[in-house]
């Protein structure tokens, strides 16, 4: 299981620094990609096998995030309707995202930030 979810989480990253040097794709733009296309996947529920598969390997990489975000899409819907979308999108990534927003708080005050 550790070899699995070192090749895919690593394919992952391959993919995104492919698209960076042979795109020429910026950083913003990469991680966009990967979330779409990690959207896409769950979509047609190729990401959750892929999770079973490989494990941190598929559930590491940004495209989990995509995957994350329609997850609780469709759980919303199913309990509350049409309404449920929205608010079950945010619902399995608010810690994440409160995490980063917090802690690039900390970074700024404790650090000189360039700019």
């Amino acid at each position: 299981m550790l070899i699995y979810a070192f090749l895919v989480g690593g394919a992952i990253c391959v993919v995104g620094q492919l698209l960076m040097n042979v795109c020429k794709l910026d950083p913003a733009h990469t991680m966009c990609v990967l979330v779409v296309s990690g959207t896409v996947l769950s979509f047609f529920g190729i990401y959750q096998d892929l999770v079973e598969f490989a494990g941190a390997g598929a559930t590491t990489p940004i495209s989990s995030f995509g995957n994350a975000l329609l997850e609780g899409a469709r759980e919303g819907m199913r309990e509350n309707g049409f309404i449920g979308i929205l608010s079950g999108l945010l619902k399995n990534v608010s810690a994440g995202i409160g995490a980063a927003v917090v802690f690039g708080f900390f970074a700024a005050v404790f650090f000189k930030p360039k700019g």
